[in-house]
């Protein structure tokens, strides 16, 4: 009698509102909070997942509620001899660590990633014992599927993405690649990787009745192999709802099994929503399944195949302008080689090989190729449109207008034109911004300082930030997203104020990963860190120069002094230090300039009244001298400092100068990065945090 109502639009549209409501009240209103004491150093949990990476294992575990946990080898042997699987249970001995957010304007925030996993804490651990062996079915099938993946020489890495749906091991530069190609879909396990194996089921299964129970079954236990995944529960729900649909004759449409899909999946867990993967999915199949009569039309392949992935590329074309600030303008015909490429050859050869080890290499080499060609094209970037981050509400009109070029494709093209319009727009938005701005980006302990010109007349960049102590990539995880995100295509001046690593330690990595116009060093000998600069900028033909005391650099009717630039044997007195006068705001920036250089600074230049002033020496002693400050009597002091550095930086009587002074603080480890607009007479001052 209920089956009256199962292809009812006003029904799905309840259930519509019913999960919007459900996302509204469990995602945005009711706020949780971890079952753990902070002060706990002792659990036990289950593993539910792991990764190893070069020198430690990355944890996902199960105890009181789902945490996260890092462990580093001591040695390659201890790295070697693993002695867990996926099921155990281990005693941890370790102190829980609150999740870092987002400490810079539009990037990733990690702490409200695993917030909507349900996620509040990790553990950093110092040791861990197995104290119960996996006994569950499930788990010891996955862990034999790991082992055995483990001994491939030459694919594994793949293996990992299209058998398990991880692609933590894949080159982190191959995944940008896919990313801005438009065809990471292709690597997230999803319908189309579904549907393959479905189909190589059906061929097996086809003299046996229970075939669509068998098939289920298959489903639901690829769902757990691949982690239940948000990309994979919702092609793998939707598989499991059409063969019940087709099974039993009910004849629901499939847009109304979608929407049935989206409300069981929130009801799963609300937050599922928030997942890109999850969007990507989602989004792209429902606007395929409402566009089949358009693709339909065209009976050839050819034709049909370019529809098929230009209406794709358009329905994810807002999630990639959102949560990656760029598009490749050849996604469409990329997607035709790409698709068919890794659906039809890459994907089911990766379940050949997994049956047939000897096929290890073969596999490797069309990875390899697969690879070359997604990188070969991500270094071509004129192909690549950069986005500003935009407004939600902008996200809304863009999904308007390209409902509008779908319902409309191939019959009126005004759309199409107005769409590409508004991406040429988009994609020189800094040419309509009428007001300079100024962002002291955090990159912990270390400097880097970008200022925006109005209608794009110029990026400058001084310093980088980098460190000694650890390899992680500021340029690409933080200072080229941040650009990105702010619609910058090119850094036009990178000023690199002392060769010292905290400040010119990512020039290299930014270099070779962002556009760069010009560089410019300091008059002092140059150091192993800028000598390898300079070879690489010789090599990329960009220009460089040396710069001394008293010269300035000109863009339009914006003028930068240098006013101590020494060539002396000290890094830091060899400092760039740097005066500039935007509207009425006079600004200075210290670099690491020691007390000595401030004492000759204000004996040789008027520079009392600073609004502005970027404290010395991220608040060292060394720097930032009461003479100093009383002379200048900044009206702002920033200060870029990284928390619980090893220098103990900003000294605290530093920090006393400047308050007796009554100059405003702001401080990267707590402020985050730290934006200044300015005005014909003013300026406003927001922070990250």
């Amino acid at each position: 009698m209920y089956l009256k109502y199962i292809n009812n639009k006003f029904f799905y549209i309840i259930l519509l509102f019913i999960s919007l409501f459900i996302v509204l009240i469990f995602t945005k209103i009711i706020k949780y909070e971890s079952k753990y004491n902070k002060n706990e150093c002792e659990f036990e949990v289950k593993i539910t997942n792991y990764i190893i990476y070069d020198n430690k294992i990355y944890f996902e575990l199960v105890g009181k509620e789902k945490i996260i946990a890092n462990y580093y080898f001591d040695s390659e042997e201890e790295k070697n001899n693993i002695n867990f699987n996926l099921g155990d249970i281990l005693y941890i001995n370790g102190s829980l660590k609150e999740i870092d957010g987002s400490n810079n304007f539009n990037s990733f925030d990690y702490n409200k990633y695993l917030y909507n996993k349900n996620i509040y804490y990790q553990i950093d651990i110092n040791k861990y014992e197995v104290i119960k062996e996996n006994t569950n079915i499930f788990y010891g099938i996955k862990n034999i599927i790991i082992k055995h993946i483990n001994n491939y020489k030459y694919s594994k890495n793949y293996l990992y993405v299209f058998i398990l749906g991880n692609n933590k091991y894949v080159d982190d530069n191959v995944i940008d690649s896919y990313n801005a190609n438009g065809v990471s879909h292709l690597f997230s396990i999803s319908g189309m990787h579904l549907s393959v194996i479905i189909s190589f089921c059906y061929i097996i299964l086809k003299k046996i009745n229970v075939k669509d129970y068998i098939i289920i079954c298959i489903i639901l236990l690829y769902m757990f192999i691949t982690s239940y995944t948000p990309s994979v529960l919702r092609s793998g729900v939707f598989a499991i709802f059409c063969t019940i649909n087709r099974h039993y004759n009910l004849n629901i449409k499939m847009d109304n099994l979608l929407y049935l899909v989206l409300f069981v999946l929130i009801i799963y867990d609300p937050f599922i929503v928030y997942n890109i993967g999850f969007q990507f999915s989602y989004i792209i199949s429902l606007v395929l399944i409402k566009s089949k009569n358009i693709i339909n039309k065209y009976k050839n392949n050819l034709i049909k195949t370019f529809t098929i992935s230009l209406i794709s590329f358009l329905a994810s074309l807002p999630i990639c302008i959102y949560n990656f600030n760029q598009i490749s303008i050849i996604s469409t015909l990329l997607n035709l080689f790409f698709v068919p490429f890794v659906s039809l050859i890459i994907f089911p050869m990766s379940i050949i090989t997994f049956f047939i080890p000897q096929l290890d290499y073969i596999l490797y080499i069309l990875t390899y190729i697969l690879e070359n060609i997604s990188t070969f094209i991500y270094s071509i970037k004129e192909f690549i449109f950069i986005l500003a981050k935009p407004h939600i509400i902008i996200i809304l009109f863009y999904y308007i207008l390209i409902i509008l070029c779908i319902k409309y494709l191939y019959k009126n093209n005004i759309y199409i034109v107005m769409l590409i319009i508004i991406l040429i727009i988009h994609n020189n938005i800094l040419l309509f911004n009428n007001k300079p701005y100024y962002i002291m980006i955090d990159v912990g302990q270390g400097d880097s300082s970008l200022f925006v010109l109005p209608n794009n007349k110029g990026n400058i960049l001084i310093d980088t930030g980098g460190s000694l102590f650890s390899e992680y990539d500021i340029a690409s995880n933080t200072l080229i997203p941040l650009f990105k995100s702010l619609g910058i295509k090119k850094i036009d001046y990178l000023i690199l104020t002392h060769g010292d690593m905290d400040h010119a330690g990512q020039a290299i990595n930014l270099i070779n990963n962002f556009k760069v116009g010009e560089c410019l060093f300091n008059s002092n000998n140059v150091n192993i860190v800028e000598k390898n600069i300079i070879n690489l900028l010789n090599k990329k033909n960009i220009k460089y120069d040396f710069i001394s005391s008293g010269d300035k650099l000109n863009i339009d009717k914006y003028k930068f002094y240098f006013l101590s630039a020494l060539n002396t044997r000290d890094e830091n007195e060899s400092s760039i230090v740097t005066y500039t006068s935007i509207y009425d705001t006079k600004i200075l920036l210290m670099a690491d300039a020691p007390s000595n250089v401030e004492h000759q600074l204000i004996n040789k230049y008027n520079l009392n009244n600073i609004d502005i002033l970027k404290v010395g020496h991220h608040g060292s002693s060394s720097s930032t001298s009461k003479k100093f400050i009383e002379t200048i009597n900044p009206v702002t002091s920033l200060i870029s400092v990284g928390e619980n550095n090893i220098y103990n930086h900003p000294n605290n009587k530093v920090i006393n100068i400047l308050k007796n002074n009554n100059s405003n603080i702001y401080m990267t480890k707590n402020n985050g990065s730290i934006k200044i607009t300015f005005y014909d007479k003013k300026y406003s001052i927001i922070t990250n945090n």
